[in-house]
């Protein structure tokens, strides 16, 4: 994985953009869920994947992965 530096220490930059990445993204994942959770009592009706349609699922996957492609590449700017 290339997080270990001489078989014994994590670089502190590592480790601080780990912790980051990671509690931004359990926010971001509860923010989702509270929104998904309000859409469907707003709808009165509990979600059901059966009518959701393939062609959403296929575009917000493609833009979630861009989004990480985003991010993956902030690293490289200077």
């Amino acid at each position: 994985m290339g997080y270990l530096n001489d078989g014994s220490r994590t670089p502190d930059w590592k480790m601080r953009a780990t912790l980051v990445g990671s509690a931004l993204g359990a926010i971001a994942g509860v923010a989702a869920a509270l929104m998904f959770i309000r859409r469907s009592e707003e709808a009165g009706e509990p979600p059901s994947i059966r009518k959701t349609d393939p062609g959403l699922i296929l575009a917000t996957s493609i833009t979630l992965l861009g989004l990480l492609r985003q991010i993956a590449d902030l690293g490289d700017r200077r």
